[in-house]
């Protein structure tokens, strides 16, 4: 194998191309990575544990940041060849890598450490949430979280117009109880802003942890917690509505690209691979491929 086939075959484990077996075990052996990290963090944070265990958790950290370097280092490489002389070239690639969201996640995956070596004065707590920020490392090879993140932009402006009324209510709730609480509860209605905390953690969760003393303040709550509910519904109305959308829309470009493959009425080789990257890239069941096969 030379040495330009091997960055092409080490590019397509690391992207989870369906044709390599191996780019499955990759993905498994990073996410348990990631997952023994973020648990080795949140157990270090204990003191107890932190002064029985902190050689282990000291030597799990060295080792750990040593896996992700190379795996970052070799993404950085190989991602060279995803565009050719004519499309913009090696820094194409890895230009679109780094400042990409995972590769941004990738590098403050190992970040921290080195920042505590040139830095030894540095917070230890400051360390410990970069080290956690692993954890969207997963993201990386879980759809629906990618659908998840798909759907929250694809429905951006609902979700701006959603929270401009949120917004709304939650100044016009403040203010009405300012008027009503103020002088009755002057430790939290004092002023308007005083009151925007109360309102915004009523909508949030229905309760804003100070009780009315007036009835206009019963009545006030009552209808905050109520708007709660019904932002709530929206929000997950909009969700829902967003994350069927990109389903259907995945399922017709594999209907399309299936119908493509078979107007000669046979699957080559390379057209199921294709299919099988296509199918795994939406994160389809064969359940799902079957339905649109008989359709």
């Amino acid at each position: 194998m030379t040495r330009k086939e091997f960055q092409l075959y080490a590019m397509e484990v690391l992207e989870g191309s369906p044709k390599h077996k191996m780019s499955h075990y990759i993905e498994l052996l990073i996410s348990g990575v990631v997952i023994i990290n973020c648990a080795c963090v949140i157990l270090d944070s204990i003191p107890s544990v932190h002064a029985e265990y902190k050689e282990i958790f000291h030597f799990i950290e060295v080792v750990s940041v040593f896996f992700f370097t190379i795996e970052y280092g070799m993404r950085v490489w190989t991602l060279g060849l995803k565009y050719g002389p004519n499309e913009g070239g090696a820094w194409k690639g890895r230009r679109g890598y780094i400042f990409s969201p995972f590769g941004l996640v990738d590098f403050f995956a190992t970040m921290p450490f080195y920042f505590h070596f040139l830095m030894p004065t540095l917070d230890l707590r400051i360390l410990r949430v970069l080290r956690l920020l692993r954890i969207l490392k997963l993201s990386k090879y879980n759809t629906a979280l990618q659908d998840l993140f798909g759907a929250v932009y694809s429905e951006r402006r609902a979700f701006g117009s959603a929270a401009f009324l949120l917004l709304i209510a939650t100044v016009i709730s403040a203010s009405l109880m300012h008027f009503a609480e103020g002088h009755e509860q002057p430790k939290y209605f004092e002023s308007i802003p005083h009151a925007i905390y109360w309102s915004i953690i009523t909508i949030t969760s229905g309760y804003g942890n100070v009780e009315p003393v007036t009835f206009a303040g019963e009545l006030i709550a009552i209808g905050t917690g109520f708007l709660g509910v019904c932002m709530a519904a929206i929000m997950t109305g909009i969700v829902a509505s967003a994350f069927a959308t990109q389903l259907n829309r995945k399922k017709a470009v594999y209907a399309q690209q299936l119908q493509k493959a078979m107007e000669d009425g046979t699957l080559s080789d390379e057209e199921k691979a294709s299919l099988d990257k296509l199918k795994a890239q939406f994160g389809l069941t064969d359940k799902q491929v079957r339905e649109i096969s008989a359709t």
